[in-house]
């Protein structure tokens, strides 16, 4: 039986001011029907420790809808508010299955701007997107095509912080298919010094994007501090400075959208190291250069892919001590700091740091598939254990 991907193809458009002033009404009705919704789930824990689903909520939805104060409810495509709840009620579920903390309230000035429509509230047909509510399509940049025959299930619109306007279709792509299985397996050590160390030897260096704008960046937050809250001026300043991040965020995503591609490819395993970044950027000495080396995302991207292309991806454990251990006789060294990089062991061989740890995640991935043990090749087994672990007195870099 085959089973086609859903993938999400995103594009830019540029909306009319109609449409724009439409779809910011709607952003606004989608995020007060999703605190209002939150708010209501919640007093109803607290007071009466009863819990209210999805259904519940949808009701409430259309009682609202009938009252003077939130009319204007009516304004809108009734679908984006529909899937608000449905996006509250999955927030809930993850919350109760320990996956995700509790739902939090959407902001106007922080929270994602974004809505989402189903099939029977927007018409696609012949390339073109019309939105419910819309009499005009909307003006989208196609910069890439998408599948012969695609039929989008779902389409997402959304504005970013620095004004831009994007659209995303769900849609099956019969393209994506498992490639020929190869006898490739790789271990993979990330770094600062270099992005990525593969077991080969090869080292892969770290485009460091945030610093090469660092400069743009801090003197238009400069600019940003001087200006009066609230003011126009403000608001271009603030619209300045989000420009930068985004074109920063925009060249990370390209690049590691390319190294995970090509290491899929390439390789049939790919054994990683399970990482727990969110820990690692406490250390302020060091968590501006692990946020732009963007590790998670990494990971997300490489998992994501190898599911798709039909390859396999190990997280070996966190306490596994590979940058320590002599991939050549096994021997546990006491300590290793970060200052050493390369270093020679009791038995005569010199190693380099990383291309020692890569070779290390490399064996203990490999000896755990074949031993059949675990160790933690995916985040939704967040108790399992390594059949590798070997905990030190503290933690390795």
């Amino acid at each position: 039986m085959t089973t086609h991907v859903k993938r999400a193809f995103k594009y830019r458009f540029c909306p009319t001011d109609a449409q724009a002033a439409e779809l910011s009404r709607t952003f606004g009705c989608v995020r007060k029907v999703y605190n209002m919704a939150l708010a209501a789930r919640t007093e109803a824990w607290v007071t009466r420790q009863e819990r209210v689903n999805y259904n519940a909520t949808s009701a409430m939805l259309t009682a609202w809808k009938k009252t003077e104060e939130l009319a204007y409810l009516n304004d809108v495509s009734s679908v984006p508010l529909q899937q608000a709840l449905r996006h509250l009620q999955m927030a809930f579920t993850h919350f109760f299955g320990k996956r995700a903390k509790y739902p939090r309230f959407k902001s106007r000035k922080t929270s994602r701007r974004s809505a989402e429509y189903t099939s029977s509230a927007f018409r696609f047909r012949d390339g073109k997107l019309t939105l419910a509510k819309m009499t005009e399509p909307l003006a989208v940049v196609w910069s890439r095509p998408l599948p012969e025959g695609a039929s989008p299930s779902t389409v997402t619109v959304s504005q970013d912080s620095a004004g831009r306007w994007f659209v995303s279709l769900l849609c099956e792509d019969p393209s994506v298919k498992p490639l020929p299985a190869t006898g490739q397996a790789v271990g993979v050590d990330v770094g600062l010094d270099h992005l990525l160390t593969l077991s080969t030897g090869e080292k892969i260096a770290n485009p460091r994007h945030e610093r090469r704008d660092r400069a743009a960046l801090a003197k238009q937050q400069r600019r940003l501090a001087k200006k009066e809250k609230g003011s126009a001026n403000r608001a271009r300043a603030r619209l300045k400075v989000a420009k930068i991040h985004a074109r920063i965020a925009d060249r990370r995503r390209d690049s590691l959208h390319k190294l995970t591609t090509r290491l899929v490819r390439e390789n049939q395993t790919i054994v990683i190291e399970d990482l727990t970044v969110r820990n690692m950027v406490k250390n302020h000495r060091l968590a501006r250069a692990i946020s732009d080396a963007a590790w998670s995302e990494f990971r997300s991207m490489l998992e994501y892919k190898a599911q798709w292309y039909g390859r396999e991806v190990i997280a070996v454990d966190r306490w596994f001590p590979s940058s320590r251990l002599c991939s050549a006789c096994g021997t546990l060294q006491d300590r290793m700091p970060l200052n050493v990089r390369t270093w020679t062991c009791d038995c005569g061989v010199t190693h380099d740091r990383d291309v020692n740890a890569a070779h290390n995640l490399l064996a203990a991935g490999l000896a755990v598939t074949v031993c059949g043990a675990g160790v933690r090749p995916q985040r939704s087994t967040p108790d399992g254990q390594s059949a590798t672990k070997q905990k030190p007195s503290r933690r390795e870099p």
